[in-house]
């Protein structure tokens, strides 16, 4: 008869009443595994909540709450060091944090240490970008650069244009952080070019989108800029989803017949010819869209050129396309109301936005190019015509990118109402070494910035 008694890491093998002891067979341990959720990181200088990491480890025969992850070696320490390094968690997966000391690159060792001593190691390649003014308040949104044009969707979630792509993303407002779920509409709209979208604004379930409808920046005709869309929204916050409804092809055409046939008041014929560049004074570039108060069928279509007169103080243009529901729903010819002029203190229209009550908030900023260190301001505005607009903050431009978007417009009665603004950054150098944010090799490097601002 046999028998195997196990004590202690020794094993007793009985045969015949005769006790042979022979070792136990050693616990080994596998190579710990490690994987990081993205190998590109952005961050800032100062930067609250910015993104993290999710570190994936393992090891077979250990249990995972027994490996440790820390970050081994960096390339530029002046950047962000193995000590700027957080690691947070317990258990499978771990969440790594950095704190950018400076602005440039580095590249982060991250290494798992498993039972045995034996270890894994994976590169994670960090940028962060310079600081910025109120750091508490800013967010960034990575994925994309240039930022055009917001749509809040409730439960603190939006959904951001880009105007070099046609991806719609979807974004949690409150947190620096990748987009939840992207659309990339480029089949749906019949365009392989982007449609350069500029202006956004819903009504009930239905997002309503324009392209900038002018030429190019070296005075070229292209047709995808000559798009306005809509989009089906169904859920809110994150789980919200968009469906493409339908488009427009012609508005650009529409608003040059118009002008026209009224004596070419605003020059639009001669904004829009070939070798005109869009942003100048007498240019012709739409980047805003709304609707007129207590209308869902009259929007305003907002010219960040031309300037009325064009000349250098003059005021801002708003048309009024009185159809623009049906020129959505069933492709009806654009039919057109009075032009509104609106005095901005010599700047157009960058953004125009309205609440529930009909209180208007006016993005205004230059018809130039290449603007970023020139006035922007945002206006009150009641939405009727021969209506003046009150400024009601003066906005910095001492950090990278052009205020672009506006995601909400609040209660504006409020004292200390606070409003919350996306940059347009795709021509910012956002760490130092020349690159303009839009060319950035890596998406996850791309950003824009999202800040909160109180009224005055």
């Amino acid at each position: 008869m046999k028998k195997q008694l196990g004590i202690a890491g020794i094993a007793a093998l009985v045969v015949a009443g005769t006790v042979t002891v022979v070792p136990a067979r050693a616990v080994t341990y596998g190579t710990p595994t490690i994987a990081l959720s993205a190998s590109y990181l952005s961050g800032s200088v100062g930067g609250v909540g910015d993104q993290t990491v999710d570190v994936s480890v393992g090891q077979s025969g250990a249990d995972a709450s027994a490996l440790t992850v820390s970050a081994s070696a960096s390339s530029k320490a002046s950047v962000a060091g193995t000590g700027d390094v957080t690691v947070t968690g317990t258990g499978a997966v771990r969440q790594l944090a950095v704190t950018a000391r400076g602005r440039g690159y580095t590249n982060l060792t991250v290494k798992v240490t498993g039972l045995g001593g034996k270890t894994a190691t994976r590169t994670l390649s960090y940028a962060a970008s310079a600081a910025v003014r109120n750091p508490a308040d800013a967010r960034y949104l990575s994925g994309a650069s240039d930022s055009s044009a917001a749509v809040d969707v409730g439960g603190g979630y939006t959904v951001v244009a880009d105007d070099e792509n046609n991806v719609l993303r979807l974004y949690d407002r409150s947190r620096s952080a990748a987009p939840v779920r992207t659309w990339d509409l480029s089949s749906q709209l019949g365009v392989t070019k982007e449609v350069d979208i500029e202006g956004a604004t819903r009504v009930g379930n239905t997002i309503y989108w324009t392209g900038s409808l002018g030429n190019n920046k070296d005075g070229e005709y292209k047709a995808p800029r000559n798009t306005v869309f809509t989009t089906t929204v169904s859920g809110s916050g994150p789980g919200t989803q968009l469906a493409y409804g339908r488009s427009y092809k012609q508005l650009r055409d529409d608003l040059v017949a118009w002008d026209e046939a009224n004596g070419n008041r605003y020059g639009f014929a001669a904004g829009t010819a070939a070798g005109e560049a869009p942003k100048q004074i007498d240019g012709f570039n739409v980047e805003g869209l709304e609707f007129a108060p207590g209308s869902t069928s009259t929007a305003y279509v907002g010219f960040r050129a031309p300037l009325v007169p064009v000349v250098p103080g003059g005021k801002a243009l708003l048309v009024p396309v009185t159809n623009f529901d049906k020129v959505l729903s069933s492709g009806a010819k654009a039919a057109f109301g009075t032009g509104v002029e609106l005095d901005l203190g010599g700047l157009s229209v960058r953004d125009i936005r309205k609440n529930a009550a009909d209180q208007y908030l006016i993005l205004a900023g230059s018809w130039a190019a290449d603007d970023n260190s020139d006035p922007y301001a945002l206006y009150q505005w009641d939405g009727i015509a021969g209506h003046a607009p009150v400024k009601r903050a003066d906005l910095p431009t001492t950090d990278p990118g052009g205020w672009e978007a506006i995601v909400e417009v609040p209660d504006l009665s409020l004292p200390g109402a606070r409003v919350q603004l996306i940059t347009d950054s795709g021509s910012a150098d956002l760490y130092g070494d020349g690159v303009e944010a839009k060319d950035l090799a890596h998406p996850e490097w791309k950003k824009a910035r999202a800040a909160w601002f109180t009224l005055n």
